[in-house]
């Protein structure tokens, strides 16, 4: 079975917007380096220009670590095998022809790469919201170097100054 209900925000995310929640926050979440992961030497040129694409663009936007490197991987691999169906659909088209033995079209049959492109680009789509690399995904992401924290509200809400960091 699935998980139930929307994914759970991180604590200091839920504190930037002014709703910690009901319960106490969680201090021992972790928080990965904010380093640029290194491209893998196996991907293949498709999947490294995705890399140099992409990887830029998160760390400008305040969001790559080094631990998702994996996941920046899966991207762009799946990113190069969806584009290299793409082309295939482009040359070749959607449908063939199916034939009997006296050469007659009986039917026409959809190629394989039609349900391929259709699910990679789900999975795609899966991992451009992880990375906040569409809009709407972007509205859910506040990214904030300095936060000005009250010292008394520390206090009082028993929150560590080391989860505005």
């Amino acid at each position: 079975m699935g998980r139930r209900g929307p994914p759970p925000q991180p604590t200091r995310l839920k504190m930037l917007k002014g709703n910690p929640g009901k319960r106490s926050p969680k201090t021992r979440e972790p928080r990965p380096p904010k380093q640029v992961p290194t491209c893998p030497r196996w991907l293949n040129p498709e999947a490294k220009g995705c890399w140099r694409h992409n990887v830029p663009l998160l760390k400008l936007m305040g969001i790559l670590a080094r631990a998702d490197r994996d996941a920046l991987t899966a991207y762009c691999q799946t990113y190069s095998r969806w584009k290299a169906a793409e082309q295939f659909l482009e040359k070749h088209g959607e449908v063939y022809p199916i034939r009997d033995e006296n050469g007659n079209v009986r039917c026409m049959q959809q190629f394989p790469q039609v349900a391929i492109s259709r699910n990679l680009l789900q999975v795609l789509q899966r991992y451009q919201q992880e990375f906040g690399m569409t809009p709407s995904a972007r509205t859910r992401l506040h990214v904030s170097a300095d936060v000005e924290v009250d010292p008394k509200e520390d206090e009082f809400f028993g929150w560590s100054r080391e989860l505005w960091k």
